[in-house]
């Protein structure tokens, strides 16, 4: 399964001659060879990797580092392309391989041991925990499905490891195609601009905690290019029949959609890519102005621990709808924490309560909470513990 590395030292010297005092520096000038750095050569699949970390303002040295290694052939060529860099001496980390078993398959125990022999056998240190998602899925509501049961224990679970082991950065191997496949499903869902701006190669972990989230790949690797680089390393990288059940939606999009978008444009992948970058860019101008609206909307309450500020409708009004719905949006993730389960269409929903004059309208959001329109206010409400929070950071480098 594995192939040992092989060092190779420099030949012996042969036999010495007798040098006469007055021939050694002649003798030396003669024989003397230019001089070659012992720094070993790293593949072109470690040198794309070092020129994305530097782009991405990264550690070079002295930081703590968590990688998720699943045992797919995207995680382990990301992990065997750290450690050759830290053994060309290029890079100067700690490295910790995390791995969650999610106990949906009857092989993924042998997932969890190959990752173990791997880290083990790299000089990592590696964390190993199961999660019985079978029998947790049952006690979640039916609009959440496996794939994002599974997607928050890992998250769970990494930052976990990553407090535990001091280290303010996750790892995690997402490729281009997954950038490509998430687009496609989140344009299918009606998603705006936000959501086609893909997977951000940066953002913070959770909210309220410095811990980063990285994603080296996901701006210039392709699946077939990690592929290529386990097999390089003579490593035969695990397989997952998950990832061949087309009954996950991103499944289909993989092994249906795409290929028929690659017979009209075979760079399709890096086109979405490119898209997607575009709109980033243009979200992110967006949110700004949203940032400033909402600052002028906010009317605060007597006691902004233990209750959300209302938002002035008039001053809504001023703005056009673009930048109003961002700045809704973020009214509510600040109270709320989250956004989860909120889509366009509650957005829309909130939105037609500036419409008119009259008051008493209401909006109902996830999870019990609603907005209502009263005295020319927007008031949010339905669930303890609703309070302000500060400003979100949004990362988005990559």
């Amino acid at each position: 399964m594995f192939a040992p590395a092989v060092h190779r030292r420099a030949g012996a010297c042969g036999p010495t001659k007798a040098l006469e005092p007055g021939n050694l520096i002649n003798e030396i000038m003669t024989n003397a060879k230019p001089r070659r750095s012992t720094k070993p050569r790293v593949s072109a699949f470690a040198a794309q990797l070092l020129e994305q970390w530097r782009r991405l303002a990264l550690p070079a040295s002295e930081a703590a580092i968590v990688i998720a290694v699943s045992g797919g052939a995207d995680s382990t060529a990301l992990l065997l392309a750290l450690d050759e860099l830290i053994k060309a001496d290029k890079l100067r980390l700690n490295l910790t391989v995390g791995h969650l078993d999610h106990g949906l398959r009857p092989d993924s125990r042998k997932d969890a041991l190959w990752v173990k022999e791997l880290a083990k056998r790299l000089g990592c240190d590696v964390v190993v925990a199961r999660a019985n998602l079978k029998a947790a899925s049952g006690a979640k509501k039916k609009s959440q499905n496996l794939e994002q049961a599974a997607r928050e224990a890992r998250y769970e679970f990494l930052f976990k490891t990553a407090l535990k082991k001091h280290a303010d950065y996750v790892l995690t191997a997402h490729t281009l195609d997954d950038q490509a496949e998430t687009i496609l499903m989140r344009l299918i869902r009606g998603s705006a601009a936000e959501g086609l701006s893909g997977t951000p190669a940066i953002r913070k972990l959770k909210s309220d905690a410095n811990v980063l989230l990285v994603r080296p790949l996901l701006a210039w690797a392709h699946r077939g290019d990690t592929e290529d680089y386990c097999r390089l390393q003579q490593i035969d990288f695990r397989l997952d029949e998950m990832n061949e059940d087309e009954g996950f939606s991103r499944v289909r999009v993989r092994k249906q959609l795409l290929p028929l978008m690659k017979s009209f444009n075979n760079r399709v992948v890096e086109a979405l890519s490119r898209t997607a970058s575009l709109l980033n860019e243009d979200a992110e101008a967006l949110a700004d102005e949203a940032d400033r609206l909402l600052e002028l909307a906010l009317v605060d309450p007597k006691n902004s621990e233990t209750k959300v500020p209302s938002l002035s409708v008039s001053v809504l009004l001023q703005s056009p709808a673009a930048v109003r719905r961002r700045a809704l949006r973020e009214w509510i993730l600040r109270s709320r924490g989250d956004l989860k389960r909120l889509e366009m269409v509650h957005l829309v929903a909130v939105e037609k309560l500036l419409e008119g004059d009259r008051g008493g309208r209401v909006a109902e959001l996830p999870d019990g909470l609603k907005v209502t329109r009263k005295r020319g206010m927007l008031e949010l409400s339905g669930k303890k513990g609703l309070k302000m929070r500060p400003v979100t950071t949004r990362i988005r480098w990559g």
